[in-house]
């Protein structure tokens, strides 16, 4: 199980290009897609480790990046189109290059916190939402796939602050311990 796992999160890391390139290819539905499977897999691998009683070390120090890697495809294109402020962007990035050097440095690869895993729970959905393929209006048009961005968009500031608040966290247990 730690090895179907492992293979999860390292397939989870090479889903970043194929998700840029679908949303500069202009095809939204398939980057959506791309970036679900990622969120899944990250579910899935966590729940196949927690099975085999623990994941192995090179899937803890991993799995932390390739969440980076999915989730800064998606946000540096939106930055790129407007969807989302770049200063804001810039200040996730930052926050995630920290924390991952941080966690460079810790034995265990520093497992995240609940303010870090409900981080990246809400920046998954809000950039599920912000992602919604326009051709998916369901019947309602343009108003519920405005409805459903703008959901994504106030779902994309707590997660700023979790991640925030969650880096101080991280570096203030550092310091303690």
């Amino acid at each position: 199980m730690r090895r179907l796992a492992d293979l999860l999160t390292l397939a989870r890391a090479v889903l970043g290009l194929p998700l840029l390139l679908a949303l500069a290819g202009g095809r939204p539905a398939l980057a959506w897609v791309l970036l679900l499977l990622g969120g899944l897999s990250d579910w899935a691998d966590g729940a196949l480790a927690r099975r085999a009683g623990g994941g192995s070390v090179w899937g803890a120090r991993l799995d932390p990046l390739t969440d980076k890697i999915l989730i800064s495809a998606p946000l540096i294109w939106l930055a790129h189109t407007g969807g989302l402020p770049l200063w804001a962007v810039w200040l996730l990035l930052a926050r995630e290059l920290l924390i991952s050097g941080w966690r460079a440095g810790q034995g265990s690869g520093g497992p995240a916190s609940l303010g870090g895993k409900a981080k990246t729970i809400l920046q998954f959905l809000s950039l599920l939402l912000l992602l919604w393929p326009p051709a998916w209006g369901l019947g309602q048009g343009a108003g519920l796939v405005a409805a459903l961005q703008a959901a994504g968009w106030w779902l994309f500031w707590p997660s700023l602050l979790l991640a925030l608040s969650s880096a101080l966290g991280y570096l203030g247990a550092g310091q303690r311990g």
